[in-house]
């Protein structure tokens, strides 16, 4: 199943009753709405062409056009590759069947990311941390896997930025963030309660807001100016969210790729200089 229709079909329940029509006519039958205009979906799931608007945009799409082209892309995928349901673990794997299944599953849940990816939003998100001269980000358990890998690539370009773990100094870096400054949370449920305070707290401050959730519509992402999106089919409390960490470093790969490029001359020699002085450590006595 593509991102999108497991997000609705997962989502069902939490939607109002009008939109909740909207959503289980496209999972009956959703190489159907390919062909559908707005007014068409509208009249054949009995609701309003403004429902099917705020539907879309409920899950962050620009609109229904939008919505239609990325459901589009992921159907078109599926049908090429057949590809098969992200795969547990389970008793008695032989080794071999192991690595296959944990490369299907990152390889699968990258490609279902980059199709979920607004180039739109992008392009803001890294304009907004090349410009600015502080970053500070947020993230629990797993998720502060995650933000302490983009601090790192932050501070070799140096990028005041930090990285947050603890739940009260996050509240305590949020309260003092400024409109020059970001403020980054990551979570992958978009539910987790101490992150969705602090980035609550550094949108009162002024500071611009960004989000990294799974696909779908959540607190984090609703609360963010900026929401990006991984993909949102792992699941399983025996995965250890592998597959969806390795989705949300795809995306912190691309910002950061992306902020290089954009500043290339200015970034570049900091890199530089970064990996010399690193390498010259490691070649002192107990250097690793």
């Amino acid at each position: 199943m593509s991102p999108i229709l497991h997000t609705l079909s997962h989502r069902l329940e939490q939607l109002p009753v009008q939109e909740r029509k909207l959503a289980e006519s496209i999972l009956q039958a959703p190489e159907d709405v390919l062909h559908l205009g707005i007014r068409e979906l509208s009249e054949r799931c009995g609701v309003s062409a403004a429902t099917v608007t705020r539907f879309c945009k409920s899950l962050h799409f620009k609109g229904y056009p939008d919505f239609k082209m990325k459901l589009a892309a992921e159907l078109s995928h599926s049908n090429l590759t057949g590809e098969e349901s992200y795969q547990d673990i389970v008793a008695g794997n032989s080794l071999s069947r192991i690595v296959q299944a944990i490369q299907a599953n990152h390889t699968a849940s990258i490609a279902d990311t980059t199709r979920l990816l607004d180039l739109g939003k992008l392009e803001q998100a890294i304009a907004w941390l090349s410009a600015t001269s502080r970053i500070d980000l947020y993230g629990m358990a797993t998720s502060s896997i995650v933000a302490q890998d983009f601090y790192q690539k932050l501070i070799r370009i140096g990028k005041n930025s930090t990285a947050f773990a603890d739940s009260h100094m996050q509240i305590t870096s949020a309260s003092s963030l400024g409109a020059e400054d970001v403020a980054f949370a990551v979570s992958y449920s978009g539910e987790t309660q101490e992150t969705i305070a602090a980035l609550r707290c550094a949108k009162e401050q002024g500071a611009k807001t960004l989000s990294l959730t799974s696909f779908g519509n959540n607190t984090l992402a609703s609360l963010a100016d900026i929401a990006l999106f991984s993909s949102s089919l792992e699941e399983g409390m025996r995965r250890g969210d592998m597959a969806s960490r390795i989705a949300q470093l795809h995306i912190i790969d691309i910002l950061f790729t992306g902020m290089v490029s954009a500043n290339f001359d200015k970034y570049i020699p900091r890199l530089e200089g970064s990996y010399q002085q690193v390498s010259k450590l490691k070649k002192q006595p107990g250097g690793h």
